[in-house]
């Protein structure tokens, strides 16, 4: 199912205005179709072409979208119909084949429009003409508002450029414009007859309008009549009241949307003060807590300074300890030397007393012996030789 995108119509899938607005160039465009062999470039879900095609002898519909052709080709299976898929700018069709090219809202969605005119002029069969329409740049810019430029329009055209363009490809052009104008209609009973219509001069200019449609041709054309299209409608009075009641309901629905609004927001400011008031508070409350940050900092620091200067002299207390641990070892270490030299003494003497000490058990072993001798003995016996004392 092909869904409305704001640039493809589908039937009933718009609202009234906008579908009126659709058809009725295609209503316009019916005069010139009778019997005519009728290309339809750029025709979206087909409504057009089929239109066309109830008085045309033939109708083609091109357009580029696969989806667009197969929804047209679903929905308008005539017999004098048929749809093709193609571009506008490369129509696959032959030269001179068609006695009236109509493209509605197309040119504005072409990047090379001179090539698309182009291409419409060559299908064309002499004396052919071509119906084409374009929303005015100034009007269409104005009622998007703030939803600004279309995204799907690669150019929109003013009403001198948009006509100096087509007078380039076609020698002959004649210009009409298209608005949605409010008129009193009467109409007998369920009788049909032909229609008078009666159009007051003095209406807006081109700059004003809200569409431009062009009709082109290769040679000269007689007459440019006005065109009324008036849709299938009732009472339009009656269907704006009722109209009117349906907004007055959604416009009630919106009121009291808005009074939950208005109550919500009430909720909403009440909160917000009590948040506010819960700050101040809160601020009251840091505030404190930065004087009290600050007296402890102070504090702290006053703290600080008395350790740096406890610090300090047990710095200097420990600096001289270390000078005079310095001063004991320097004379420790001398005492040490005088120790070591001691023991070097003492080292030489108790060899010197060992030495001795042998010596005196070699003299008492020798005058041991020498007691033992016989002779000493002998000696003793007569009187003769020293006496040896055992002491």
């Amino acid at each position: 199912m092909a869904e409305f995108t704001g640039e493809r119509v589908i039937p009933g899938q718009v609202d009234t205005d906008l579908w009126n607005e659709h058809i009725a160039r295609y209503a316009f465009a019916s005069r010139l179709a009778r019997l005519k062999r009728v290309l339809d470039a750029g025709c979206g879900s087909g409504y057009g072409a089929a239109d066309l095609a109830r008085c045309a002898a033939r109708v083609v519909g091109v357009d580029n979208s696969a989806e667009a052709v197969a929804y047209a080709r679903a929905h308008y299976p005539l017999p004098n119909l048929r749809f093709l898929e193609g571009s506008c700018s490369s129509l696959p069709l032959a030269t001179g084949s068609f006695d009236l090219v109509v493209s509605f809202e197309v040119i504005e969605h072409m990047k090379d429009w001179a090539t698309f005119l182009s291409e419409v002029r060559r299908v064309l069969a002499p004396g052919g003409q071509a119906i084409i329409s374009t929303p005015n740049s100034q009007y269409y810019t104005d009622s998007r508002g703030e939803s600004g430029p279309n995204p799907w329009h690669e150019h929109e055209f003013a009403f001198e450029e948009f006509r100096d363009e087509l007078l380039k490809v076609f020698a002959h052009v004649s210009m009409f414009v298209q608005n949605h104008v409010e008129g009193f209609v009467f109409q007998p009973v369920k009788t049909f007859s032909t229609a008078e219509a009666r159009v007051e001069s003095g209406g807006g200019g081109p700059e004003d309008s809200h569409f431009f449609v062009a009709v082109c041709a290769l040679s000269p054309q007689t007459g440019a009549p006005t065109f009324i299209y008036l849709p299938k409608a009732a009472n339009i009075l009656r269907e704006r009241e009722q109209h009117i009641v349906k907004l007055q309901k959604e416009m009630a629905i919106k009121d009291q949307m808005l009074l939950d609004v208005e109550t919500e927001l009430k909720e909403r400011a009440e909160w917000a003060e009590r948040l506010n008031s819960e700050l101040r508070e809160a601020g009251a409350t840091i505030e404190r807590l930065h004087r009290e940050l600050g007296e402890m900092a102070r504090g702290y620091e006053a703290k600080v300074g008395e350790l740096e200067e406890e610090n300090r002299k047990r710095a200097e207390w420990a600096m001289e300890t270390e000078r005079r641990l310095n001063d004991k070892v320097q004379e420790l270490a001398k005492c040490v030397d005088i120790l070591h030299e001691t023991e070097k003494t003492l080292d030489e003497r108790t060899t010197w007393a060992f030495g001795l000490q042998k010596q005196v058990r070699d003299v008492e072993y020798q005058l041991a012996l020498v007691r033992a001798s016989r002779w000493i003995k002998l000696g003793n016996a007569f009187g003769i030789g020293p006496p040896l004392s055992k002491e």
